[in-house]
């Protein structure tokens, strides 16, 4: 009877463990994003119909998700400003940048040419 026992527990445990191991787990969890985009050629700020060889991403992130990657980007960018707006706060990490202001909340820019694949900037001021 002490085989059957021991047996049973051994099973129960080979199934709790295998069903333990199969939970996937994610450290880092997807989100939701708000985000509008245009793909264009030209450049930032004088963008054009987009063309067979010139096609660039601009994408504008708003929201939480924009709130995240703000935080994310410390610390803020000193002695530049994209308007008089007291309170306004800019952070930049290469080429991926984001803005706060009282009056518009947080909005973060990240571009890509679409026929390179190369990173470039999402907006400007």
């Amino acid at each position: 009877m002490s085989i059957r026992l021991l047996l049973a527990c051994a099973s129960a445990f080979a199934f709790t463990t295998s069903s333990a191991q199969d939970k996937a787990v994610y450290p880092a969890p997807t989100k939701p994003l708000t985000a509008e985009y245009t793909i264009y050629s030209g450049g930032i700020g004088d963008e054009q119909a987009p063309t067979k060889d010139d096609r660039k991403l601009a994408i504008e992130v708003t929201g939480k998700a924009a709130k995240d990657i703000f935080d994310s980007l410390y610390p803020d960018v000193q002695g530049v400003n994209c308007s008089d707006e007291k309170g306004e706060r800019l952070r930049r990490k290469g080429r991926i940048w984001c803005a706060y202001s009282p009056s518009g909340g947080y909005r973060c820019f990240l571009g890509f040419n679409l026929r390179t694949g190369e990173s470039i900037s999402g907006g400007s001021c």
